[in-house]
């Protein structure tokens, strides 16, 4: 009996994979409707799972962990795991989902069985452990991967069986996905750990170092992508700071939807064509395919949409995040992306206020040379600041991290590790650990001066510097830099700046009457060397613009 023909098996692989999404999309009408054509329409008959789930998986523990996917409607199937045992029974849509009981810490290696009355043989996934998974999202600097940072022990010596990474391809669409593309999940050790995130890499390492606890990483990002593709549609509408972006982007939706009837009518008449081909044995016609304007990583929502909704509702127990390169020119707007962006996920997420830990951007480009120059990443980065305002999260301050002629520094090292101890402090138990640089608290001005306060100075301020990978260290002798202050007339000079126990007083003879103090405003401020005596550098900050509230 003579096989399939290559369209009837091109028909029928794509309908399994529409079939797997979660909702009604173009791609699937469409492909439904060449389905129809070529006499290939089959639904699932076997309960297919998105690609999150596979061999290797770091399960999130102490939460009820979603499983999910597709059957043929009104099939049961059942989910066992570490003892539990759980049905669902697929819905009209063929959708299904079981939520396992709340399972502890857990390096066994242990196996999830996925059966139901029409599977001849059950799905396996194996070795699959019991920990906590993040998130990694942002652009190039956490797309930068271990392969890059120029230190081959980094990977040789990388053999860290109970950390785990997946890797999700790029994916830019007008409309949320229901799967990822990916290589599945991988374990750190030499042969795949290069592969790896390395920002994600070194805080996965630190903090299953210290608490054991099996770390997984969700590697989700993109070079070269601004931080507003990264939000949900309905972020971008419920933040009123970026309604221009917004009502842009549903005039763009509209526009496209109302184009869709007639785009339907020509695929219907290309339909009829190619049944005729078929017939005839005669080339197909070319084909007008309805092409979604919104689609393409520099939309607002695209990248969303294609790498960050299909993982949802997986259980993670927090993000990291590295981006801001890309929106530069921003300014204090970023804030406001970044309050959009963190509600958008864990709106969508619905695991309530889950950590959300950043890194302020490091040194970049020609080294500062005037007193508030601006500039830069100057906007972006005490927008960054800002966003500690948002609840629950953290910020990894880099500006002695960067490289003035590389925008991606090779040490990812210390942006791992200083992402480590905000969660360890705030997530992990570790409560006498200090986990940030001084962050601008306050001034008070006071006989021609302003003292600044700090929160987060540890055991002390000082004067510090920081070579390479090594530890930064007190620089005695040597005196405070990059300390701008300004009368009314907002026109910033270079300050003495000395500290004093637990503050800084700045000063000027050419300023009598200072009203606000700058630090490390540029691009790149070389030679910012402010620290506490742990090691953590301060972050950039203008005293007349600083967040409301600060984790304290």
């Amino acid at each position: 009996m003579q096989g399939p023909t290559a369209y009837e098996r091109f028909s029928d692989n794509m309908m399994k994979i529409q079939f797997s999404n979660r909702r009604i999309n173009r791609a699937k009408i469409l492909y439904i409707l060449l389905a129809v054509t070529f006499g290939a329409v089959s639904l699932p008959a076997e309960p297919l799972l998105p690609k999150i789930f596979g061999d290797s998986m770091v399960l999130q523990r102490d939460m009820a962990v979603p499983v999910w996917g597709v059957a043929d409607p009104g099939e049961e199937v059942s989910v066992k795991f570490a003892g539990q045992a759980k049905r669902a029974t697929a819905d009209k849509n063929g959708e299904w989902q079981v939520k396992l009981d709340p399972m502890p810490s857990s390096t066994q290696a242990r196996s999830m069985e996925i059966s139901s009355p029409k599977l001849t043989k059950a799905i396996l996934f194996n070795n699959v452990l019991v920990g906590d998974v993040w998130m990694c999202g942002g652009q190039s600097n956490m797309y930068f991967s271990l392969n890059a940072t120029g230190v081959p022990e980094d990977i040789s010596s990388a053999n860290f069986p109970n950390i785990r990474c997946i890797k999700v391809n790029p994916t830019a669409t007008g409309e949320p996905q229901n799967d990822i593309t990916t290589y599945g999940w991988h374990l750190a050790n030499p042969s795949s750990a290069g592969g790896f995130t390395a920002a994600g890499f070194f805080f996965a390492r630190e903090i299953n170092k210290i608490t054991g606890i099996p770390i997984g990483l969700i590697d989700d990002n993109q070079g070269g992508t601004q931080i507003e593709s990264w939000c949900s549609r309905a972020s971008l509408s419920a933040t009123p700071e970026l309604s221009d972006i917004s009502k842009k982007y549903e005039a763009k939706m509209s526009e496209y939807r109302q184009s869709l009837p007639e785009k339907m009518e020509a695929l219907e008449k290309w339909i009829q064509g190619a049944r005729k081909a078929l017939a005839e044995n005669r080339d197909m016609p070319k084909a007008q395919w309805p092409v979604n304007p919104l689609a393409g990583q520099g939309n607002p929502c695209a990248l969303f949409n294609g790498m960050i909704a299909p993982l949802i509702p997986y259980g993670i127990k927090g993000a990291l995040w590295y981006q801001g390169e890309d929106n530069f020119k921003d300014g204090d707007i970023y804030f406001h992306k970044m309050k959009a962006l963190i509600g958008g996920w864990r709106a969508a997420w619905g695991q309530g206020d889950f950590p959300f830990y950043f890194v302020q951007l490091a040194n970049f480009g020609p080294p500062q040379t005037v007193a508030a120059g601006g500039g830069g990443f100057t906007g972006v980065r005490l927008a960054q600041f800002k966003a500690l305002s948002i609840a629950n999260t953290g910020m990894a301050v880099a500006i002695d991290l960067g490289e003035a002629n590389n925008i991606h520094p090779k040490n990812k090292l210390d942006v791992g590790k200083r992402l480590a101890l905000w969660a360890l402090a705030k997530n992990y138990g570790q409560k006498d650990i200090v986990y940030s640089g001084p962050l601008f608290r306050e001034q008070k001005i006071e006989n021609g001066a302003i003292r600044i306060y700090f929160d987060s100075i540890g055991s002390g301020l000082m004067v510090g510097k920081k070579n390479g990978r090594d530890p930064a260290v007190e620089d005695a002798g040597e005196k405070l830099k990059l300390f701008a202050i300004a009368g009314a007339d907002k026109k910033y000079v270079w300050a003495n700046a000395v500290i004093d126990k637990d503050s800084v007083v700045v000063s000027s003879a050419s300023v009598p009457r200072p009203v606000s103090v700058v630090y490390a405003l540029a691009g790149n401020p070389e030679g910012a060397n402010l620290y506490n005596k742990e090691g953590l550098p301060a972050s950039p900050f203008r005293s007349d613009d600083a967040p409301a509230r600060l984790p304290r």
